[in-house]
C-alpha cells in the first residue's frame, strides 16, 4: 500500500487516506454479498473505456485491508489484469456497516438477507455477548436477520420479497445476547418456511404455474387475516404467522378475482 494523500470528509470531516494499493493486498469480508457477474462485466466494459475514476473503500483490521463498498469494481481490475487499485481507506469502525454501502447496484431483499445473516454470524463469533437490539445500526431492519437464517440454512430459495410487507410488521430486535438470538432467529426463519410450504401447497392446488402468484397467494392471506389495509400488527410473531398460514389454506381462486396468470 502506498498512501498518497490525506484529508477530510466533507460531511463528518473524519480522517481519510487515498492510497494506492495492490490488488492483491484487499480481501473481502466475509458477510460481503456475492458477486453478480452481470455487474461486474458491465463495470469491466466501463473502466475500459473511461478508466478507473471511482476509488475503493477500504478498511484496516487485525492487518489485513478489506472492501466495504466497491466488490465489484475490486473484482472487475482483477479480471482486467490489473495490479494495482485506487482505494480510500476509512476507519475500523466502520467495518460492519455493509448495508449502509453498495452503492454500484442497490441490494434486493434477499441480498441484504444474505449479508445480514453474515453479519450476524461475524458479531456473533467475535462478540457472543452482545445483545441483538443494541446492533441495531448495522442491520436496519431486524426481519433481515430472520430471513437471512431462513435463505442461509433452510432454503437457498425462499422468496424473501413476498413476504417483506408482512414480518416488516412482526419482526423486532431482540433484547438477547447474540448467543441466545441466533437460536430463536432460526426458530423464527424455521416458522417462515412453513409458512411458504403451505403458501406453495396452496399454488400447486390451485394449478398456477407462474411463480409470481405466489406472492399474491402471500398478500391475500395477509388481507384477510388483517384487512386490506393493514399498517401495524400488535400479534406477536408467531401467533402472527399462524394466523397468515390459517388464512392461506382458506383461500380458494374466487378470492383473487380477475387476477389471472
Amino acid at each position: 500500500m502506498k498512501e498518497i494523500a490525506t484529508f477530510e470528509d466533507p460531511v463528518k470531516k473524519q480522517p481519510l487516506k487515498l492510497a494506492l494499493f495492490r490488488v492483491d493486498e484487499i480481501e473481502a469480508p466475509p458477510f460481503q454479498r456475492d458477486v453478480s457477474e452481470s455487474l461486474k462485466k458491465h463495470l469491466e466494459m466501463a473502466i475500459e473505456k473511461l478508466g478507473f475514476l471511482t476509488p475503493i473503500v477500504v478498511v484496516p483490521k487485525g492487518g489485513k485491508y478489506y472492501v466495504v463498498d466497491g466488490r465489484h469494481r475490486l473484482e472487475a481490475m482483477r479480471d482486467l489484469g490489473a495490479r494495482e487499485i485506487l482505494g480510500i481507506i476509512v476507519d475500523e469502525s466502520l467495518y460492519h456497516y455493509i448495508l449502509e454501502f453498495n452503492t454500484e447496484k442497490p441490494p434486493n431483499v434477499k441480498e441484504k438477507a444474505k449479508q445480514a445473516y453474515r453479519l450476524f454470524m461475524d458479531f456473533l463469533r467475535e462478540s457472543p455477548e452482545l445483545i441483538e437490539e443494541d446492533l441495531f445500526t448495522y442491520f436496519k431492519e431486524p426481519m433481515l436477520i430472520t430471513f437471512g437464517f431462513a435463505i442461509e440454512e433452510y432454503d437457498a430459495r425462499f422468496p424473501a420479497s413476498f413476504y417483506e410487507s408482512f414480518v416488516s410488521k412482526i419482526d423486532h430486535f431482540l433484547r438477547a445476547p447474540l448467543s441466545e438470538a441466533v437460536e430463536e432467529r432460526r426458530r423464527r426463519a424455521e416458522a417462515l418456511i412453513d409458512l411458504n410450504r403451505v403458501v406453495n401447497e396452496k399454488y400447486a392446488e390451485f394449478g398456477w404455474e407462474n411463480a409470481l402468484m405466489k406472492g399474491e397467494i402471500v398478500r391475500k392471506a395477509v388481507q384477510r387475516a388483517f384487512g386490506v389495509r393493514v399498517r401495524t400488527i400488535e400479534e406477536e410473531f408467531y401467533a402472527a404467522v399462524e394466523r397468515v398460514k390459517e388464512a392461506c389454506q382458506s383461500l380458494t381462486p374466487e378470492d383473487f378475482g380477475e387476477i389471472t396468470e
